[in-house]
């Protein structure tokens, strides 16, 4: 959990996915320079910065980081804390580490984004292609391969990923990229829910939880929280 305290007032919306991959990339351009253009998983994800509302001088806002890699989440916060600068915006940072425990039902907590055809940069949309099968059948496909190549082993999963799925909304995300803007479609949800999660699989679970769900999680997309039922 960081909490970033701004020093000036701004609009929420000068600060986007890029500007905050770029911060969370800055500790490690001076002891990991290649980090960033590592090709293949980064395994780890971020939620949306939150409240938000626009940023007020002195009035603390979070983010969230999550990984399966504790030294990463570790390396991280230490690199992270001081003053730092985010898009031209100076602030205050502090962490610390929370434990989040598994859970059967989650909520999105940032877009899940899949590709359609890679190739082509074109994103699935549930309004333009209405298919639930393709969904769930490719999110399973990206979660065992992320899985398999953290952990160096060959994990299989023969149920669906999750039993129960609540829908909230597509939404399109429009970010800026050294001056170039790139539109992502992604998906929210209110319930993704496994009903059963046996021993066997609780580790593939968590992995999950801790890395996002779908593609593009290093830039925050795919983030989940779980849900408790009161």
């Amino acid at each position: 959990m960081i909490e970033l305290t701004p020093k000036e007032n701004f609009s929420y919306n000068e600060i986007n996915k890029h500007s905050i991959q770029g911060f969370l990339y800055s500790p490690f351009k001076k002891e990991y320079p290649e980090f960033h253009d590592i090709k293949g998983f980064k395994f780890f994800c971020f939620s949306d910065i939150f409240p938000t509302n626009d940023y007020e001088e002195g009035v603390k806002k979070n983010i969230i980081i999550s990984s399966p890699d504790n030294s990463f989440i570790q390396f991280l916060r230490h690199g992270l804390e001081g003053q730092k600068i985010i898009s031209g915006h100076e602030f205050e940072i502090r962490s610390r580490v929370i434990k989040v425990s598994l859970n059967k039902i989650w909520i999105t907590g940032s877009p899940i984004v899949l590709y359609k055809d890679n190739k082509n940069n074109i994103y699935y949309s549930f309004e333009r292609d209405k298919d639930l099968l393709f969904f769930l059948d490719r999110i399973k496909d990206n979660a065992l391969k992320k899985y398999n190549a953290f952990y160096n082993e060959d994990f299989i999963l023969l149920d669906n990923i999750f039993d129960r799925l609540v829908f909230n909304k597509e939404v399109v995300v429009n970010t800026i990229k050294k001056g170039n803007e790139f539109i992502i479609i992604g998906s929210m949800w209110k319930n993704l829910e496994k009903e059963c999660i046996s021993n066997d699989q609780r580790k593939f679970y968590s992995f999950l939880m801790e890395t996002g769900l779908g593609e593009k999680n290093s830039m925050g997309f795919g983030f989940v929280n779980p849900v408790r039922r009161h």
